[in-house]
């Protein structure tokens, strides 16, 4: 039986026999999941908080090689990186869209340095050749005026010309959860968020042989994956009694500001006034988000924040490329997370570490999978299925490069012209839930079953529909308005106070649907709008 409930899960859990459970149910262990069921194994996943609540749903929601790796001469990393973004691109269309990004040149009276314009060219040519052609897009030069048409607000007495190259974007949170999703209902995994892994099981030879979840439930699998990110050593130190020191944790923030405040209608990269970085300048709708920063971290791993110094540093940045003036007050969003980054002998800052990964398989057979990036959970995936095929002696090769995720198939009807007359909505309504859910889409309309209310903004302000949060509770295991509002939307990064002041109508809306008691309601409510609260404060908006 294949099903994605969390309820059916935590029931079979405990009662079925499994090849393999992943712990982490960021998009590492979905993809860990989903490699290993579409092998066949029998699979489950657990997730002490929610999918994609960490490192997976904070990221700079780009799909890219890394331009930057190339100066780093990590030149097999950025051809794997942009293998897999195609291959992103060929089975999660509605998720995974190309995007064009304007790399601006600087110069005075009106000549650009040609050290400068030298080394962008050459990388870019690489970047190109190294499998950026995929896209089907060569970079080019681009002149000051076209520039301009695309990034207004750059700084017009500085700007001499510019180039344009081809990546792609994603919601990270969602691509997880099609992740996982597919696993669960198309390749019978079992799959529970809101339930971590507590303790290991272990045999009389002492090789882990399941694990024991936070309500008690006792896991048998004859594998264990540690997919936990920035939180894999303490899976570690279940097995190994004492905490290793594996990690280097870099914190990336991001803010949102509206989009009249920083317009763009292509994604640019500026560069961070002598600091050899840029950032990230993305289009998002009506609001353009920036990021991404990259430092060493030491606080607790369950709750970085922005800070007014991160604010700072990319605000500046923009501000020294453009004439927009952004101040913390135009931030009304963001949202912090971290990089779980191999630890190695260098003492280079985080920015120049390698994104590779790692596959281990400890004394007793645990087997953990680090570092990496969202572009590459794929293939981190099939390695590290391919060290439990191993240890299991048998389990076939990866079936993930052409496997299509949820939402994938029977996409091109509804891309066409007549796609929102057969939805029997609005063409920028149609458009707006293809992209999120992909062939699925019909199915969440059909849960308004008439109900014009269900088709009003879930925020005011926001395209979310209210049957989008109905839907998330009943298909997509969300639990908490933290899980709707945060990941199965993304309002609370769009517009934070907004989406505060809507949280006791959502809640309204779903108590019914989880269980909730007035007073439960109540509770839930007050804990968003203090975790939209503290945010706020974090920015120093």
């Amino acid at each position: 039986m294949s099903s994605f409930d969390r309820d059916d899960a935590r029931v079979r859990l405990g009662a079925e026999d499994f090849d393999v459970l992943v712990i982490g149910g960021g998009v590492t262990g979905a993809g860990v999941a989903l490699d290993a069921a579409s092998r066949g194994l029998r699979t489950a996943i657990v997730e002490r908080d929610d999918w994609a609540s960490g490192t997976s749903s904070k990221s700079s929601k780009l799909v890219h090689g890394g331009l930057r790796y190339l100066q780093q001469k990590e030149y097999r990393l950025v051809y794997e990186n942009l293998a897999e973004r195609q291959r992103l691109l060929d089975n999660a269309p509605h998720l995974v869209h190309p995007l064009p990004f304007l790399i601006p040149l600087f110069g005075k009276d009106g000549v650009v340095n040609a050290a400068v314009a030298k080394a962008y060219t050459t990388a870019l040519w690489l970047y190109d050749l190294t499998g950026g052609l995929r896209i089907r897009h060569r970079h080019r030069r681009m002149p000051k005026a076209e520039a301009l048409r695309h990034v207004p607000s750059l700084r017009d007495d500085r700007l001499v010309a510019a180039f344009l190259y081809y990546d792609a974007r994603t919601d990270d949170a969602r691509l997880t959860l099609a992740v996982v999703r597919t696993a669960a209902i198309d390749y019978g995994a079992v799959a529970a968020n809101h339930l971590g892994a507590v303790a290991l099981r272990k045999d009389g030879t002492g090789r882990v042989a399941g694990a024991e979840l936070a309500d008690g439930t006792g896991v048998r699998a004859r594998a264990v994956v540690n997919a936990a990110g920035v939180w894999s050593d303490d899976v570690r130190a279940l097995d190994e009694r004492t905490h290793p020191d594996s990690l280097r944790p870099a914190k990336g923030i991001h803010v949102t500001v509206p989009a009249h405040r920083l317009p763009c209608d292509i994604a640019a990269v500026l560069p961070v006034p002598k600091d050899h970085r840029s950032v990230f300048v993305v289009p998002w709708g009506d609001r353009t988000y920036i990021g991404t920063t990259d430092t060493d971290y030491e606080g607790p791993l369950d709750d970085p924040e922005c800070t007014p110094q991160d604010v700072a540093y990319l605000l500046d940045a923009v501000n020294s490329a453009t004439t927009s003036g952004l101040t913390t007050a135009d931030v009304i969003g963001s949202w912090a997370g971290l990089r779980p980054l191999v630890k190695g002998a260098s003492t280079a800052r985080t920015a120049d570490l390698s994104r590779r990964h790692q596959v281990s398989v400890g004394a007793s057979g645990l087997v953990t999978v680090t570092g990496g990036k969202l572009t590459t959970y794929r293939e981190m995936a099939a390695d590290t299925v391919d060290a439990v095929v191993r240890l299991l002696g048998g389990g076939g090769r990866s079936r993930t490069r052409h496997l299509p995720l949820r939402g994938a198939v029977g996409l091109e009807q509804l891309r066409g012209p007549d796609a929102g007359a057969l939805l029997g909505v609005a063409p920028d309504l149609c458009a707006h839930l293809v992209d999120r859910y992909g062939a699925e889409a019909t199915r969440v309309l059909r849960l308004a079953n008439g109900d014009a209310s269900l088709l009003e903004p879930l925020v005011p302000g926001l395209e979310y529909l209210r049957v989008e949060a109905v839907w998330a509770v009943r298909r997509e295991m969300a639990c908490t308005l933290d899980d709707i509002l945060a990941r199965r939307t993304r309002a609370l990064l769009r517009d934070r106070d907004a989406t505060a002041a809507a949280a006791p109508a959502v809640a309204e809306l779903v108590a019914p649907l989880l269980g909730w008691s007035p007073e439960e309601s109540r509770a839930e409510v007050d804990r968003f709008v203090a975790l939209a609260a503290r945010e706020r404060a974090s920015v120093g908006a």
